[in-house]
């Protein structure tokens, strides 16, 4: 009786469909996956921020609060601003007073008052010129702040004026007061006037308002914390500028171009769907560069910012969520 020889047929068409199996898989996982183009909502922001430097009052709106051009968000309080009116009043009743003198003429009582008054003028002056100098060279010896310098320089030329103005006074009241005289002490008046608006001016900035709509997205000092000159007290979203970022290597641009409609979703609105048209391609510097990791066969690629804005308004659409193009 003969052995029956082996059938190995089954064997090698497994062996065979395996391979196969394994160089299919292998295809699909190896296989070069499209690059995914991603951005986020990005939108136009301004900082509310005061001339004058001042200890917050009042804060009268939240972060997410929506506001209007106009609306009071906060109120600082500046004591210095107020005593400053004060003087710039009391000065500017004292050149009337002066000028309603020149208009009638100088007594004996009043040449002598005038007199004093130049005498204490100057010695006020002296004595802010001593103190600037100190400052000064304080200043250069970089001991105090610039900000302490200028306040000094502008007390010291107030000092400097008020001495001019009182002299001035007291020759009218010695020679008598001529037309050019009254002239002049009008003058004195109306820029005592101009200094209270100017004071008034810098009062109006202790209440900041909105500039435009928009909705408040960060709030920075509390009550109660000093807020220095143009330190920004709060910042305010133009929510109907939303506009979309795309950081794009250059070897990907060739397909999009400025004033091009493309078509992406939102995946925090559901992966709904956003058409948006190219503003602007922007390159965004040296660091951003791709390196070639090769002496020879490659070279080094830039990196561009794509800004995208959308063609309709996006509900539901916020700074900070991702985009990606299809």
């Amino acid at each position: 009786m003969k052995k029956q020889a082996p059938n190995y047929i089954p064997a090698i068409l497994l062996i065979v469909a395996v391979i196969v199996i394994t160089a299919i898989c292998g295809f699909y996982a190896f296989r070069p996956q499209p690059e995914v183009i991603q951005g986020q909502a990005e939108v136009t922001e301004y900082r509310v921020s005061s001339k004058v430097p001042g200890r917050v009052k009042r804060i009268l709106v939240e972060e997410g609060q929506q506001v209007h051009a106009g609306d009071t968000l906060a109120i600082l309080e500046a004591p210095e601003v107020n005593a400053k009116l004060t003087q710039a009043e009391a000065a500017e009743d004292a050149a009337a007073a002066q000028s309603r003198k020149a208009d009638k003429g100088a007594r004996e009582e009043q040449k002598r008052g005038a007199y004093e008054m130049w005498q204490k003028a100057k010695a006020g002056r002296e004595v802010m010129e001593k103190s600037y100098a100190r400052v000064k060279r304080l200043h250069d010896e970089g001991v105090v702040t610039s900000q302490k310098l200028d306040e000094v320089t502008a007390q010291r030329d107030a000092a400097i004026a008020t001495e001019r103005a009182a002299k001035s006074q007291y020759d009218m009241a010695v020679n008598g007061a001529q037309i050019e005289d009254r002239e002049a002490a009008a003058a004195l008046t109306a820029r005592a006037g101009g200094a209270i608006k100017e004071v008034k001016s810098y009062l109006k900035e202790t209440v900041l308002v909105a500039a435009l709509d928009g909705e408040v997205t960060d709030i920075f000092p509390s009550i109660g914390e000093l807020v220095g000159t143009g330190a920004p007290v709060m910042n305010v979203a133009l929510m109907n500028k939303l506009w979309v970022s795309f950081n794009v290597r250059e070897d990907k641009l060739s397909t999009l171009r400025v004033g091009q409609e493309v078509e992406g979703f939102v995946p925090a609105l559901g992966d709904k769907t956003v058409k948006l048209r190219i503003a602007s391609l922007k390159d965004v510097g040296s660091y951003a560069v791709w390196r070639a990791s090769k002496s020879t066969g490659q070279y080094d690629l830039k990196t561009f910012r794509v800004k995208a804005t959308p063609t309709q308004s996006i509900e539901g659409l916020r700074p900070g969520m991702t985009v990606v193009l299809r």
